[in-house]
């Protein structure tokens, strides 16, 4: 794209995309409704039922993000995901695989490689408090950002880029 004389865009929107929403599959949709609700404070929005011949209960449930935005939590149903080390995990976090380290998603498939949640940055130490009374693994700390996992072993971040920590 190029600019035009007055800097804007000669074709397409001037204004960048906001994040709309963003879904996850899951496994156990009610373990990662809670995780969501209970660990990060998400509200529910809106849920979509499964129908009698689907087996009843939620087929998705959407969970407020600030600015307008959403994440919808899908359910799917088959075998369980190996890779983010969720299978048989206790807590309401999943840890990382055995063997594999934070920067593993290096090697991993193509893919989502994590979805970064805002905060303020003098909230950082509550929210450490809160994933650590919540049994939920940080994985890595950058002066920037937190990153953990969720049931299903998706990674997320919650960050304060680009606000270092003091």
């Amino acid at each position: 794209m190029t600019a035009g004389p007055s800097g804007e865009a000669a074709h397409g929107p001037r204004v960048a995309p906001r994040l709309h929403h963003a879904a996850i599959r899951c496994h156990d949709l009610g373990r990662a409704e809670r995780f969501y609700r209970e660990v990060l404070g998400l509200e529910v929005l809106r849920r979509w039922p499964r129908t009698e011949a689907e087996g009843g209960g939620d087929r998705s449930v959407w969970l407020a993000l600030s600015g307008g935005g959403f994440l919808a939590l899908e359910r799917v149903e088959g075998g369980r995901r190996e890779e983010g080390g969720a299978a048989g995990s206790q807590g309401l976090g999943a840890t990382a695989p055995e063997g594999r380290g934070a920067e593993a998603s290096d090697v991993a498939p193509a893919g989502w490689h994590v979805m970064a949640l805002s905060m303020d940055r003098g909230e950082r130490p509550a929210w450490e408090a809160r994933l650590a009374a919540r049994g939920v693994p940080v994985e890595r700390r950058t002066p920037y950002s937190i990153f953990l996992r969720d049931p299903e072993g998706n990674r997320l971040a919650l960050t304060h880029w680009p606000e270092e920590s003091t």
